[in-house]
């Protein structure tokens, strides 16, 4: 299934946010996630299925003033 992750293309072999963000070497990290624009919990990311076109977006955390 092809999705776009942070504008990117992406060729994904799982179904769900979780296993794309594994795949792509964010799993256990602490950051933000959305789908098409809205926002996804840490929580809900094991269950929020993808589809194929889906954007997501994966934003970390910055520090500093």
């Amino acid at each position: 299934m092809k999705v776009q992750l942070n504008g990117d293309p992406v060729d994904m072999q799982g179904t769900t946010l979780a296993d794309l963000l594994e795949a792509e070497g964010f799993g256990g990290a602490r950051i933000a996630t959305a789908v098409n624009g809205e926002f996804v919990p840490a929580s809900l990311r094991d269950g929020h299925a993808l589809t194929e076109g889906d954007r997501v977006e994966v934003l970390a955390p910055m520090q500093g003033g």
